[in-house]
């Protein structure tokens, strides 16, 4: 009997190409908790994930490989065939860029300055079709070559159109459609235009199931349900019935790929980056954070809250060091590119403030390097995430799986981590510097028993659902 086949939908691939000097393609599997629950199902079934090439040698593969496929082109992709979409760059910039990342992502996130932005003209309708013909694309190919009766796992807020795509042609399929973002509230997603509103909504309701990684995230989509379809929404068994059909509400929370961090972080470059760190800093408590510039991770107020703990304590001036790595994202938003700007300065006014000869209380890298990362979650004594709103937030479950000797977590009650973190967790409202600030002292004078206690309890919860179970339980859903 032929296996069961899979099909798996999202803008960033489970492989990525490059160039080398000598014109040859090179290829790197990707990470995440996606890549990783999905290389437990790939062995069960014909698997085939579909996603968009992201660059000039991405292009290259895809137009190489027969319908697209790269295993087909040679390339060993780790037993799961991929088809990279070739999407016009104007289309994608609209549709990525724009929309995605620059709309939906500002409303999930509830990011906008709402006296100037935002404001939906025609501008916004053109990139809008872009938006929609590049979700017909994603359905496009998914549909070539796909099986009677197929699994479909639709992935994230760039591809909210594509089930109902693919329900309007398939009807055996069997769809889902996660999110990984937080969904907004019917008071703040009603700033998007009407019609736009409900094509979102139906584009999702074309799935049998839908997940979100917070019960909170999967409440506001069934207000949202209520508010602009006028669907039934039974809130004892989370359904929500439109258009003749049930669709179930799940909330799947993912958890931190244990085996997979602890082995990384156990190879040399990890090493070598703690090694240099801790000479760096010498035997100074840490407080370590890890992020993207990204507006919602809130990074200038987490730095903000430093300058006032050092303000309100001197007696840590010398004793602690505070790493902060901010790795660059969205570089084409201006307002990511302005926020940048505002971490690097606020972070030079804190050093020029409290450092001396002999101490630099801050250290920030705002580049990429995840052996460093490691490095950091391993001296970890006070691991600090703000974020002001963020779907689930890795890096909270990261670090106390990585800990040495156990760190104290600093965690906003916005992120879907505080769901299942909170109790042992040093919970705080992002947007009250003094509470954070407060906070921090607080956790760097725990006492190491407790803090090593409850870093232990962190730890277990963080991962309690492994990627492998977080992803197979969706497809189990599916009957």
């Amino acid at each position: 009997m032929d296996k069961a086949q899979i099909l798996v939908a999202s803008n960033r691939g489970p492989v990525s190409f490059s160039i080398d000097d000598d014109g040859a393609l090179r290829h790197r599997r990707g990470g995440g908790g996606l890549v990783s629950g999905l290389s437990s199902a790939a062995a069960q079934a014909d698997t085939l994930w579909v996603c968009a090439a992201l660059s000039d040698a991405d292009r290259q593969a895809a137009s190489r490989a027969p319908e697209g496929r790269l295993d087909r082109a040679g390339f060993d992709v780790g037993g799961t065939s991929v088809r990279m979409l070739d999407i016009p760059p104007a289309t994608f910039a609209n549709a990525y860029t724009s929309v995605a990342n620059s709309t939906l992502w500002f409303v999930h996130h509830m990011l906008y300055d709402t006296p100037n932005k935002p404001g939906f003209g025609a501008e916004f309708r053109a990139e809008w079709a872009d938006y929609r013909a590049y979700n017909t694309a994603f359905a496009e190919g998914l549909l070539t070559g796909s099986a009677d009766n197929a699994r479909v796992a639709v992935q994230d807020y760039h591809l909210a159109l594509v089930p109902r795509m693919l329900r309007g042609r398939r009807p055996d399929l069997r769809i889902s459609h996660f999110s990984h973002t937080p969904w907004a509230p019917p008071e703040y997603f009603r700033m998007l235009p009407t019609d736009i509103a409900r094509e979102l909504l139906e584009g999702m309701l074309g799935a049998d199931r839908l997940g979100f990684l917070s019960r909170r995230w999967a409440d506001a989509f069934l207000r949202c349900c209520e508010t602009f379809l006028r669907a039934d929404v039974d809130w004892d068994k989370r359904t929500v019935e439109y258009g003749s059909r049930v669709i179930g509400v799940a909330v799947y929370p993912l958890g931190a790929d244990a085996e997979g961090l602890r082995e990384r972080a156990a190879a040399d470059d990890v090493a070598e980056r703690r090694a240099a760190l801790r000479e760096r800093v010498g035997d100074r408590r840490l407080i370590v954070r890890v992020d993207r510039t990204e507006l919602s991770k809130n990074i200038v107020r987490g730095l903000e809250a430093y300058r006032e703990m050092l303000r309100d304590h001197p007696e840590w001036h010398g004793r602690v060091t505070h790493l902060a790595f901010a790795y660059p994202s969205r570089g084409d938003v201006p307002e990511y590119r302005e926020y940048t700007e505002s971490v690097l300065r606020v972070a030079k006014e804190i050093n020029e403030e409290f450092g001396t000869d002999s101490w630099t209380p801050l250290i920030l890298e705002v580049n990429d390097d995840y052996p460093r990362s490691l490095a950091a979650y391993r001296l970890a004594d006070v691991l600090l995430v703000n974020p002001i709103r963020d779907g689930m937030n890795l890096v909270a479950k990261e670090g106390p799986v990585l800990s040495d000797d156990g760190c104290a977590l600093v965690l906003s009650t916005e992120a879907g981590a505080a769901d299942e973190l909170g109790a042992h967790a040093l919970l705080v409202n992002p947007y009250d510097v003094s509470e954070t600030a407060r906070a921090l002292h607080t956790a760097l004078e725990m006492p190491a028993e407790e803090r090593r206690e409850r870093s232990a309890h962190l730890a277990e919860q963080a991962t309690a659902v492994s990627p492998q179970r977080w992803f197979g339980d969706q497809l189990r859903a599916l009957g």
